[in-house]
């Protein structure tokens, strides 16, 4: 068996080669900040009551864990794990785990936030949660990464739960990780009741309990949107081309999505470089090669080009799916693109999308661009709950429907509003969480 975890977001197992440039200051970016200011625009846009602007402003509850684990050489390492609770007024929390190093409460939060907002915008009865531990899982074998995924939900208990919080994979974590998970739920907290429990998370293996179209649903949904957006400006996708930054989950499967409609993508890049072809990367292949080695690193098709070179390649469709803060005014300005998607969450910083606004660039936000993960899980819950299992082609079905239907209530929210659809996926949101304040109200 090979002995690191493969992730399905843009960062794999690491490379000896360095970083050929850096993105701008991720790690000094104020995101929970950024995430706020996008709510009090919108707020302000349809007139959100202030008490539940101050509600929604800051999460219900932060829980912070530290847990010991015995690691492979006998040495004991004490984890630091978060689970922020943002909002449940919809229904359960629901959110990722994320195994990174660069895990932060300010992050965690924002990414909170964002869920609440997704899951309203799609209409889901489930609010917005993430959590996530700070640490290398890539330097860490898949035995210690078992114990450290069951020492963590161990210690977070009966925080989580199928009808009260439901963790989903993030970066760094996989099918893989929400097995054991679940396996550990159902052992200490849920053990009177393991059937019931399994929708405790969701993105397992579907022998375990997941759902078919789980692995690519969020890239789905970035491409459900693409299809919509071509459709509104009358462009043809056949022979068009993209750029992707980040080759994970994401990233992959919507290039392979994109080439089913004739679309080429003609550079991709992750956390070990960027690489161009002229003639389209065959998505298939480099998938399988991401798989094996963890990054495009040495992979043979293409040419090594710098991150500056990529976000400047000239191409119809940019689709960033890796870390949040890559799109500065910097690489909005070189850009040559008619429209970015986000398939990461919050990719283009303030600074960046203000640049682009100028250019008359699109940018399909990612609020409504990668909801399609937490739609799907959404349904995977479901077939959980009433001990069913649907088809791909059922779930595909759900997911088509929903996300076109999610991006016209988007697009008419801009245009009523004249805002962005940054803004817009906003206030579509926040009017469907004050319609249930409104009638629920504050208890006592």
């Amino acid at each position: 068996m090979n002995d690191t975890i493969q992730t399905p977001a843009s960062e794999g197992p690491v490379s000896a080669r360095p970083r050929p440039s850096k993105p701008n200051n991720s790690s000094k970016y104020a995101f929970f900040e950024v995430v706020q200011g996008y709510l009090n625009v919108a707020a302000d846009l349809v007139g959100l009551p202030d008490d539940i602007r101050t509600m929604l402003s800051q999460p219900k509850q932060e829980i912070i864990v530290h847990f010991p684990v015995r690691l492979a050489d006998g040495s004991i390492h004490l984890f630091k794990g978060y689970r922020i609770q943002h909002n449940n007024i919809l229904g359960p929390y629901k959110g990722g785990l994320r195994y990174h190093q660069g895990v932060s409460l300010d992050d965690l939060k924002a990414l909170a936030s964002m869920m609440t907002w997704k899951c309203a915008l799609m209409g889901l009865p489930l609010g917005g949660a993430k959590g996530g531990i700070k640490f290398d899982p890539r330097a860490f074998s898949t035995r210690e990464l078992q114990k450290i995924t069951r020492r963590f939900i161990h210690a977070l208990g009966s925080n989580i739960g199928p009808g009260y919080d439901i963790p989903a994979p993030d970066m760094g974590t996989n099918a893989q990780t929400m097995a054991w998970a679940m396996d550990t739920y159902m052992n200490t907290v849920g053990y009177l009741s393991h059937e019931s429990v399994k929708g405790v998370v969701t993105g397992k293996p579907v022998a375990s309990g997941g759902t078919h179209g789980r692995g690519k649903a969020t890239g789905q949904g970035v491409v459900h949107c693409i299809v919509r957006w071509a459709e509104d400006n009358k462009f043809d996708l056949e022979g068009s081309t993209n750029i992707i930054q980040g080759f994970g989950n994401v990233g992959s499967h919507t290039a392979i999505l994109l080439s089913k409609l004739g679309a080429s993508t003609i550079a991709v890049g992750d956390h070990t470089g960027y690489r161009h072809n002229p003639e389209g990367f065959n998505g298939h292949k480099l998938c399988e090669y991401v798989k094996e080695h963890g990054s495009i690193d040495g992979y043979p098709g293409g040419e090594a080009i710098t991150r500056e070179e990529f976000f400047a390649t000239e191409a119809d469709i940019l689709v960033p799916a890796a870390l949040e803060n890559q799109i500065g005014a910097e690489e909005a300005a070189s850009m040559k693109v008619k429209l970015v998607v986000e398939g990461a969450n919050g990719p283009c910083n303030p600074g960046g999308e203000e640049v682009l606004a100028q250019r008359s660039i699109d940018v399909i936000p990612d609020v409504l661009a990668n909801s399609g993960g937490v739609t799907v899980s959404y349904y995977e819950w479901v077939q959980n709950k009433r001990c069913e299992t649907w088809t791909l082609e059922e779930v595909d079905r759900r997911l088509q429907k929903k996300m076109y239907a999610a991006y016209g209530d988007v697009v008419d929210m801009a245009r009523r509003k004249g805002c962005s659809l940054r803004i817009a996926s906003y206030a579509v949101a926040l009017e469907r969480l004050a319609a249930v304040y409104a009638e629920r109200q504050v208890w006592p």
